[in-house]
């Protein structure tokens, strides 16, 4: 779209029979409703995605508190709370015991600070587990759901720019939304029209399988249909997975460990919403008319249990945070067993920039060097940033 916006022609080879890649919804025949394949929380400090979602019309299919809104069970024994950020920059919330983590006081949160001066490869563990209630009840959740990596392992400076440009910026850069229907009608479909109105041409199920690059410059590419030739005034830009752009371009260096994310979505009614799952095997649970969804992510000791088995041990989990009723619905489980890298120090090192040795291509995705973890909100913004590279270098 950034290329689209400067004037660019645009045609667009999509590998999936659909896109939207790891965001998008389809109709699922074993439950007879429309799922999302994950939950995608974005937050008002998400500068990229709503700047995207305002370029496409589609800000309104976002819904949401109006004021910053966290709530949270812990299990075994169900205690609830929420979690409420003031609006503004300075953090009076944490001075009311009624908006803040059960068990902590207000200057346990400056630990907060000690993510600024982290090591280029110091662990979140190592940087902020200080074994009190403040960690285990939202950093570690929220270093888990951020990273999808173990703090043990997850990079802290990776997690501290996701606080720094939500959390540190007050509660009003803290609001959640999620799409009123799904991901597609949010995220997919209003893109494609947008697309579609500028000019843009897209194809679908076109895998890129090779690409001819003739003194240091993309020549051509293959797929299923043939040999294509790209013109020397057209550049190309390569939005696959690490591994594929490997395989593309010999020699590149990109991350090659990943962690899976688990959804599992059941066929229930609840009150629309979400809620965060302390001490369970759910990590969140995301509730639309006629499904709820549970995600948990770095899931790599429950990834190769058989689906009934995972669903066995969430549904408790779900119906004590949603308040339901057993027996157990119906559901299904999605498996992302490379969802996104690993974000550790190692795997940072890994990440490469948009630009290549090849002059007129340039990569992107959330697996490139955004100084953000493998997110929407870091995906967008490499996009941008190879279409800013390739126009400015034209």
């Amino acid at each position: 779209m950034a290329l689209v916006e400067r004037g660019v022609g645009v045609t667009l080879y999509e590998a999936g029979p659909a896109a939207g890649g790891r965001c998008r919804s389809y109709f699922d025949r074993e439950l007879g409703c429309r799922i999302d394949n994950g939950n995608h929380l974005v937050l008002s400090g998400n500068a990229a995605v709503l700047a995207h979602l305002r370029q496409i019309d589609a800000v309104a299919t976002l819904v949401g508190p109006s004021r910053p809104r966290f709530p949270f069970i812990e299990l075994p024994g169900g205690a609830r709370w929420v979690l409420a950020p003031s609006d503004g920059r300075i953090p009076w919330w944490i001075f009311a015991r009624s908006r803040r983590v059960p068990g902590t006081r207000a200057r346990d949160y400056l630990r907060l600070l000690a993510l600024r001066r982290a090591g280029a490869e110091a662990s979140v563990a190592a940087v902020l587990d200080d074994g009190g209630p403040l960690y285990r009840r939202l950093l570690e959740p929220l270093a888990i759901a951020a990273l999808n990596t173990a703090p043990a392992d997850g990079l802290a400076r990776l997690l501290a720019r996701v606080v720094q440009e939500t959390l540190m910026r007050g509660g009003a850069a803290c609001r959640p939304m999620v799409p009123r229907v799904g991901l597609s009608e949010t995220f997919v479909d209003p893109a494609l029209d947008w697309l579609s109105r500028h000019g843009a041409r897209v194809f679908t199920g076109r895998r890129i399988g090779a690409l001819v690059v003739e003194r240091d410059h993309v020549t051509g590419f293959a797929d299923a249909g043939g040999t294509h030739a790209v013109a020397g005034d057209e550049a190309v830009v390569l939005a696959v997975p690490p591994n594929v752009a490997a395989d593309l371009l010999p020699g590149l260096t990109v991350p090659d460990a990943f962690c899976p994310i688990l959804n599992i979505h059941f066929r229930a009614d609840a009150a629309p919403g979400f809620i965060g799952v302390i001490g369970g095997t759910a990590q969140w649970v995301f509730a639309k008319p006629g499904v709820a969804s549970v995600t948990i992510s770095a899931a790599g000791d429950l990834v190769d249990l058989s689906a009934e088995a995972i669903a066995a041990r969430v549904w408790p989990d779900v119906r004590a945070a949603l308040d339901l009723a057993d027996p157990m619905p119906g559901f299904r489980v999605v498996k992302e067993r490379r969802a996104t890298f690993a974000a550790t120090a190692a795997q940072e090192r890994r990440r490469p920039g948009p630009r290549t040795a090849v002059g007129n291509l340039a990569l992107a995705g959330d697996w490139t060097a955004t100084g953000l973890p493998a997110t929407i909100e870091g995906a967008i913004r490499s996009g941008r940033a190879a279409a800013t590279l390739l126009t400015d270098a034209s």
